[in-house]
């Protein structure tokens, strides 16, 4: 399908998809009411809707090629060819996911070295022993060799969850390379258990940083404690569901808090982000948690809402298609059902616009030419593509 959308201005929706997750979790619809609208803007968007998908998850570019691949929570990788409009699915190696409430395949990048190494990096919920179950990030080998098919092999599970325990919630996994692509960085969710995110003898609640053969990198600030500890770049985390580097160089994550704070952080080494001794948020069950000014010893978000934006990923923007967002944030919302425009002020933001889709927004990426590409949640799930619209 090639249908083009114009919206002129935001307008007020009820279309909900399906929810992604289940229990205490904003990623389901159950639980905070959504924001009120930011400042409101005019609908700076053309949208073209290109593929219905199932559950997507994930978007990435491959350099070179301009081809996008997009995960499905079940386990199905699909790539869409801009030049042709035709959709495919990845074939080989592929993993099995322990699909059920957030779980299921993750994320996809590419190696930092793809045009000669092809390597790419797949995150998904794998299944432990008995009722266990935890997120795992693997690499292989893309072969596209044929125009209209493509195939992963040789994939090779680098990094687990430690310990793996019940439940199917906050996974995180993301997968960010530093800009030097000398390291893998990993968002590594508390799986809704809360205490351990404080506990560094896990990686439950963190961010690490590795080697990308997936090997504690030299110099994290916890090498000392060895074990899992030495993978740890960052703790006292809730649910990263966006790891992104700006253009200078510095780690930002995007995060669900519980009933109200969900956050955007600044990633520092070594840094404990306080979940969940502190929140912007209270438990869902209206309990407060102290917040961030109570407890200074704990690194404060640049940003945080309440009630919630329930974030899906982000993305700085640096196109030319629409130069004066250069440097800016534009998240995904799930409850919000809207792109979130986020500008900085040195480590600080603020957000300065809200552009409402009304459907649930799980991921952007910008495209080549500068465009943005984004996926809607749930079982009918769409590609858009979204270009400048002109002038009236």
């Amino acid at each position: 399908m090639n249908k083009s959308i114009r919206i002129a201005s935001l307008f007020p929706v009820a279309i909900l998809l399906a929810s992604c997750g289940t229990g205490n979790s904003v990623e389901s619809d159950a639980q905070s009411t959504a924001s009120p609208a930011g400042p409101l803007a005019e609908f700076p968007f053309e949208i073209a809707e290109l593929a219905s998908l199932d559950e997507p998850w994930a978007i990435e570019f491959e350099p070179g090629t301009g081809n996008l691949f997009i995960t499905e929570k079940g386990g199905t990788i699909k790539f869409y060819q801009p030049a042709s409009g035709q959709l495919g699915t990845v074939t080989g190696d592929l993993p099995t996911v322990d699909y059920g409430g957030q779980g299921g395949l993750g994320d996809f990048v590419f190696a930092p070295d793809y045009a000669t190494s092809k390597l790419v990096y797949l995150s998904w919920a794998e299944a432990g022993e008995g009722d266990t179950r935890g997120a795992a990030v693997g690499r292989g080998t893309l072969n596209c060799e044929e125009r209209d098919s493509c195939r992963i092999e040789g994939l090779k599970v680098i990094w687990r969850q430690t310990p793996k325990v019940e439940g199917r919630g906050h996974y995180s996994h993301r997968i960010a390379f530093s800009p030097d692509g000398e390291y893998l960085f990993i968002a590594s969710g508390e799986r809704q258990t809360k205490e351990p995110a404080q506990d560094r003898s896990n990686n439950l609640g963190s961010v690490v940083r590795l080697l990308p053969d997936g090997t504690p990198a030299p110099g994290n600030p916890f090498a000392g404690e060895g074990g899992v500890t030495a993978q740890v770049w960052s703790y006292g985390h809730r649910n990263i569901l966006g790891l992104h580097f700006d253009a200078k160089g510095q780690l930002w994550d995007l995060e669900h808090g519980p009933a109200g704070g969900d956050e955007l952080n600044l990633v520092k080494p070594g840094q404990n982000y306080g979940w969940p001794v502190v929140s912007g948020g209270d438990h869902y069950d209206g309990t407060p948690i102290p917040a961030h000014s109570e407890r200074p010893e704990f690194a404060a978000p640049a940003i945080s809402w309440n009630p919630v934006i329930a974030p899906g990923d982000f993305t700085f923007y640096s196109g030319d298609m629409f130069p004066e967002w250069r440097g800016d944030a534009l998240l995904t919302g799930l409850k919000t059902q809207a792109i979130v425009h986020v500008t900085f002020d040195g480590e600080s933001a603020k957000e300065v616009a809200r552009y409402d889709f009304g459907s649930r927004l799980r991921d952007i990426e910008q495209g080549p030419d500068g465009a943005l590409w984004v996926i809607t949640d749930g079982p009918e799930g769409k590609l858009l593509k979204l270009t400048r619209a002109e002038a009236e």
